[in-house]
Parts: structure tokens; sequence; C-alpha cells
């Protein structure tokens, strides 16, 4: 039992005068004269307790007092029902109960010693509220404060059990006392707008400014499944931030709703198309039917009969006798139901309009407590259930269509809204008349941005790796040959090494377009056919032609060891400097929205438009452009540093160098249709492309240098206002040691339809570890460190 709340707007007085007054009115009423007799003498032996009628202040007298209270809320307590209602008188809010019935004993003992009974979610400021909300009630203002109130109890098994308050106050009186404030309407009308402000309503209305005399009767009703599956509906239909506490969670609620504390609940996904049983995505859901199993599928997953039932009909399927099921069914099912020290178990099917989503799935570790009667329980659960799952099937659907949008095609987040519009012009003309079209979308007066981070002379260095895997492969060859012939001494032996050497001496000389397929001829026709004898030979020529295999590349033949490093070297390279730039570009949004993609060749390429057109409503300064432009240059100075760190761990040794193209005017761009791609739109501005396609090969006037040079940025313009403009970011990033202080000022020499452009090259400043950034080093150091 607990005390009196400290801060309270009552004083307690536990009194019993009404009901009291109500027998005396009775009593000049009642006509039988037993029950007269009976009253009389109840009224008589009550008297001799004046502090009864009077009241008290201290709970602790209840006990005191507590066969003539008994034998007071005699009528109002009968005996006969004490086992059957959950039944109290009280002080509100206060957690004082007496007179309780015996089943209300009875679940508070099987509670535990150490429970305290304990609203639901109402603390002492909200508690001091709801009070006072009463004062007002008892002056006559129609407030409704229809809340209804909670205890959460658990049983003797540990599942928490929900009842409902209903709360009698016939035999309350409220007394102002004479130091209370009095209360206006304007008072009520200040008070109902700040229901949060604590202290506003202390002000109002003061603690122990009022008496309560009196007590309530508090009737118990057992909602547990009612507020189960109300829990349940909030639980699906607001997702959780933490997953793992959300499947927790349900399980609890199922718990309770079945009345089984080790209930276990599971969850198997159906697919359709494949007519395939598969995992959650989530780790922490159980499976019951697959346990370990990702995928399998639905005929060898479970029987005959449960597929039709489940499938085909999408009714429930029930296994009362786990051990009994098992011994007819050899199925995955079966398996992992033993397996998981389950006895019976119920499976529900969640569809939507006949259609199969996933399976629902209960089970218990004892036999028949789950069985085809109790399972008539989920008829109100699994339309939430259906809704739930439906909605994340969607989401999820989503998310694979972004990860195609973001993956596959070029239309960047920034200029969706677009396509969207569009789209549901598209929509409401087809509506209308069956007749649309989708409008080809062009952004005008945009500004481009372009950059590329190469890897130099990828070419000489995928030939050079392509040409040692043939070298090797023809020494291999020759070696298994020269052992055979000393076995067996035959002339085709000896014509093939004749043909082996003779490519070898070719493509030490040279590697050309027609090398590789002439070796691969010379393998399937000669070479290859000699192999399969060869074989049969000896154990130790047998054993040279298996290692020997095992280093081709099934696809082509041909021995795939250095062009494998190769190639994996670029893939990881691409793949870095992908996500890196994809990383900061999320950033660079901030600035301004604006277009972006990039693609990847030997490198990483770089487009970036942006202009009031792309940015739907919102103003367009060229200050974001040069935010941005600086952006561009710093993170392509950061992209060099990631390619370089990344040689610590890649198996060939890469160089890289990087250009950014500058533009000064503006230009439109249209999405075509047919390319699924943004292009440059009308034939000036085809100018910029070509620029793009040719620059990274032109060379420094009167010269046969590259205008791109390793460790180094190459900035390409041709305005002199450019040039300007990036001195200035250089020597600003020179401050930050992005760039060293070597700045070159060039002229290229004229390409194919592009002429006086001009280039800054500056040499980038490298962080070889990744840990301390603050120590710079140049190129040439920084090889030394590589190699």
């Amino acid at each position: 039992m607990l005390q009196q709340l400290k801060d309270f707007p009552f004083d307690i007085q536990i009194s019993f005068h009404k009901v009291i007054e109500e027998y005396q009115k009775e009593l000049d009423e009642i006509e039988s004269e037993i029950s007269k007799e009976y009253m009389q003498k109840m009224l008589d032996h009550v008297s001799q307790f004046p502090e009864l009628s009077e009241g008290f202040s201290d709970p602790k007298l209840l006990k005191k007092y507590h066969a003539p209270i008994n034998i007071l809320l005699d009528d109002l307590f009968p005996n006969i029902l004490s086992n059957n209602e959950i039944k109290a008188a009280a002080v509100p809010f206060h957690n004082i109960l007496f007179n309780v019935s015996k089943r209300l004993k009875a679940i508070l003992k099987n509670a535990g010693n150490d429970f305290k009974l304990m609203f639901r979610n109402m603390d002492e400021e909200l508690i001091y509220i709801f009070s006072s909300i009463q004062i007002l009630k008892s002056y006559g203002y129609k407030i409704d404060i229809s809340r209804p109130l909670y205890y959460d109890i658990p049983d003797e098994d540990g599942i928490k059990r929900h009842y409902r308050i209903s709360m009698n106050a016939d035999f309350v009186d409220i007394i102002r006392k004479d130091d209370a404030p009095e209360i206006t309407q304007k008072d009520v009308d200040i008070l109902l707008q700040n229901v949060d402000d604590i202290e506003l309503w202390k002000e109002k209305i003061p603690p122990h400014s009022y008496v309560f005399k009196g007590f309530t009767i508090v009737n118990l009703t057992d909602v547990t499944i009612d507020d189960a599956i109300s829990e349940l509906k909030t639980t699906l239909l607001f997702e959780e931030v933490n997953e793992e506490e959300e499947l927790a969670k349900l399980q609890e609620i199922f718990r309770s709703i079945y009345n089984i504390s080790d209930l276990r609940v599971g969850f198997t996904v159906f697919n359709k198309k494949e007519m395939v049983f598969e995992r959650m995505d989530n780790k922490e859901a159980q499976s019951f039917i697959l346990d370990e199993v990702l995928i399998n599928d639905c005929e060898s997953g479970i029987c005959e009969k449960g597929f039709k039932t489940l499938i085909d009909d999408n009714a429930y399927f029930t296994i009362s006798n786990v051990d009994s099921y098992a011994s007819k069914n050899d199925n995955l099912l079966s398996k992992n139901l033993i397996k998981n020290d389950v006895k019976s178990c119920l499976l529900a099917p969640v569809a939507k309009n006949g259609k199969l989503l996933g399976i629902l799935e209960l089970a218990s570790s004892r036999k028949n407590e789950l069985n085809s009667i109790n399972a008539i329980k989920l008829d109100d659960i699994l339309p939430y259930i259906v809704t739930t799952v439906e909605r994340n099937r969607n989401d999820f659907e989503n998310r694979i269509k972004a990860v195609i949008q973001s993956e596959c095609t070029s239309i960047h987040p920034s200029v969706l809204w677009v396509f969207e519009r569009e789209a549901k012009k598209f929509i409401k003309d087809l509506d209308k008349d069956g007749l649309a079209s989708f409008k080809d979308i062009t952004f005008k007066d945009v500004f481009p941005l372009y950059g590329q981070i190469d890897i130099v002379a990828s070419s000489e260095a995928r030939n050079d790796a392509i040409k040692r895997d043939l070298m090797d492969q023809l020494e291999i060859i020759m070696n298994i040959i020269d052992k055979a012939y000393k076995i067996e001494e035959l002339p085709i032996y000896d014509q093939v090494k004749y043909r082996v050497s003779d490519f070898k001496e070719e493509l030490q000389d040279r590697l050309n377009a027609s090398s590789e397929q002439k070796v691969f001829n010379l393998l399937k026709k000669e070479v290859n056919p000699l192999m399969s004898h060869l074989k049969k030979q000896s154990e130790e020529i047998n054993e040279l032609v298996e290692q020997y295999t095992s280093m081709l590349n099934p696809e082509t033949g041909l021995v795939y060891n250095h062009r494998k490093k190769y190639d994996e070297t670029v893939q990881q390279i691409n793949r870095t400097m992908s996500r890196y730039i994809d990383k900061r570009q999320v950033q660079a949004q901030n600035i301004y929205p604006h277009y972006f993609e990039r693609y990847k060749t030997d490198g990483v390429d770089h487009n970036m438009y942006i202009g009031a057109s792309m940015a739907n409503k919102r103003p367009f300064n060229k200050v974001y452009l040069f935010n941005l432009r600086l952006w561009q240059l710093s993170t392509m100075c950061e992209m060099e540093n990631r390619f370089y760190q990344l040689q610590e761990r890649t198996p060939v040794m890469l160089e890289a160098a990087s250009l950014i193209l500058v533009f000064n005017s503006t230009m439109s761009i249209r999405y075509r249709m047919d390319e699924k791609k943004f292009d440059v739109d009308g034939t000036y501005n085809a100018r910029y492309e070509i620029i793009k396609k040719r620059i990274d090969k032109a060379f420094v006037k009167g010269t046969e240098e590259r205008v791109t040079q390793k460790g180094k940025l190459t900035i390409v313009y041709s305005q002199a206002s450019d040039e300007r403009e990036y001195l200035q970011y250089i020597k600003y990033l020179q401050a930050k040691n992005y760039f060293g202080d070597n700045v070159e000022l060039l002229e290229l020499e004229d390409v194919q339809g592009v002429v006086g452009l001009k280039a800054i090259r500056v040499n980038i400043l490298y962080s070889p570890d990744s840990n301390h950034p603050e120590r710079t080093i140049n190129y040439e150091d920084l090889m030394e460190e590589l190699h």
C-alpha cells in the first residue's frame, strides 16, 4: 500500500460518511423487517467508530478499522461475488486499495512480492492535472477527460496482463478550503490552453487547497487480448527504430494474446514468381520453415496438405503434435520444428486478395497448446499484419527501383521533380482520352563542370599484362612438351614446340591487335588436342597438364593472371573513386541543387550542370557556381590522394592524372529518351562535348608533352576571367596544403575543331597516411614511399 502523494491538490480524508448517510435514508424506506433489523444493527455497530464518518488521513488506520469497514461495505462488495469480481475500494491516484476482492488479491499475489501497482503512463504531474480537473468538474465546468486508466500486472507465468480501471466516485465530497483561490471561467480557459504547464495549474489550484473526503470504488476488467491487439496495431502501423526491439515486442504481444509465456514468433516470405520460401531481410527474424536456409522451393519445404491449405486456400495450417507430424512427413518444415524443439505450431497465411505474401508462424514447446481452435484468435489480427507486410514489400520494391534508378539510369534525384511532373501530366492525359506522350526534358542556361581522374598509360599497362600472360602460357606449354619429348620422341612434339617458340619471338618483339587471336587459334587447333594425349603419358605429365589447365580462364582458354591483377586493380580503383565522389556529392548538393553523373572508364569521369532551371523555383546566383567549382577542385585533389593510398593494397601499381574542364558559357541540355541520358542540346553546345573527348590527348604548344601529367592537376579553360578565378582557388588551396608551389600557365596545341585553349597545371600534395592528413609530400617523394 503506497502512502499519500506529497504534492497533490487534495488533502485526503478517507471517509464513509456518504455510505452511512445512504443507509440511514434507506432505513426509513425499507419494508422488509429482516433487512431493516440487519441494517439497524450494522449502523449501530459502525457508530462505535466515529472516525469512519468523520474521516481520517492516515492510510494505516484502514488496517485498524478493517472489520467495521468490511461490514459497512458488504452490500457494495458481496462476498458471493468476491471470487469473480476484480474490485476494491480506493483512494484515487494513490494506488491505495482496501476491501480488495479475493480475485484481485490472487492477481496481486501472483504478480510477486516485488511488484508495485502503478498506473500506466501516468506520472505525478499528470496525476496532479487529472485530479485538478475533478475539482473543476465539481464547480460545474464541463471538461471531457474520458481517458481510460490501466494497470499492467504480470501473472504467475510472467505474462503481463492488462486491466482497464472503471472508477465510481459516488461516495466522494470535494471540499474547498478557505484559502483556496477562486476559479473563474477565464482561469479555466487559460488552464485548458496550457494543459502541460504544471506550474500554472499549481498556481490556479495550489497543492492541498481542497479536501477529498470519501473513497472510490474501482472495478478492473481484463482487457489483455484487446489491449494486445491495440498495441499490435500501433507496433505494425508505426515502424520502430530498432528492428530487434520491434520483433521482441511483437513476440511479447502474441504471448499475451495466447497466454503462452514462451511462445515464439517467426515469419517466412513467399515468392510467388519463383514459388519459393525466403527468409526476411532482417537477420533477427526467425523462420521455422527455413531455419538457417535462405531460400527453398515450396513443395519440398512443407507437406502437400500444408501447401494446399496455405498457398491455395489461404487457410490456417496447424500442427498440434509435431512429433506425430514428423513421423509421417519428412520435409524441411518437420526437420526444423524438431530441431527448434517445437511441439505444436500454427502457420497463418498472410494474404491479400487471394495472393499469399508470407506465413506468420507461432511455435510452442508443448503439444496441443497451439491448435485449430485457438487459431481463430488471429482472425482480428491478421488484417493488420497483411497491411504491414504489404507496406514493407512495397517499400522494399521501391528501394529496388531506387537502386535501379540510382545505378542504372541517368535521372539524378536533383532533377527527379521535373520527371515526376511530366509523369503526372502523362498519366492525366492517358486517363483522359487514352493519348499521351512523354515530353522532352530540357534545362536551359545551365553551367557545365567536367572532371576526370584517369589511369596513366592504361592501354600500355593492359597490353603489358596481356603480353606477360601469353608469354607465361607459351612457356608452360613448351616445358610440358619438353618433358613429354624425353619420354616419347614424336615428331609432332617437335613441330608444336617450334610453332610455340615462333609465337614467343613474335610476342617478344611486339603485341598487336591480332596477337591474342593468333595464340588462341594455335591453342585450339594444335596445343589443346595434344594436351589431351599428354595427360595419359605419365603421372608427372598429367599433373603438369592439370596445373596448366587450372591457370586458364574458362571462357577464353588463356592464362588469366597478370590481366586479372590489372582488371582487379582498375575495378578497385574505380569502385573506391566512385564511392568517394558519390559521398562528397551529397555534401555538394547542399551548396545548390544540381545535376550530377559519373561514369567509369579507366578511371572515373564526372559531369555536373548547375542553373536556376534545375532548382525548382530556387533563386540562382553565380556565387553557387563559384562554390561548386571550388568544391570540384578540392574533391579532385582528395580523389588523387585516395587513389595512391589505395595503391598500397592493389595487386598492380598504377598512376593517375587529373583534369578539370572550365566552360564559361551557359548551355542547354536535353534528356534523350532513346539513349536514356542527358546530352548537350544544339550545335554550338556540341563544341563542349568535342573538347571533353579530345582534351586529355592535347599537347602543350610547341612540345610533344601531354597537358595531363602524373602528380599534377590540369585545369583547361579559354577565358582570362577563368584563369584569374582559378588562380585564386589554387592560392586558397595551397594554404590548405592541397597544392604545392609549382603553378604553370600553358597554351595548348589546337586539336581538331577546337582552338585557343589554355591550361593551368599545378602540382598536388599528397597525404600518404590517411591517419595523419596533416603530413603532405610531393609526387616524387610519394613514388619513393610506394616503391
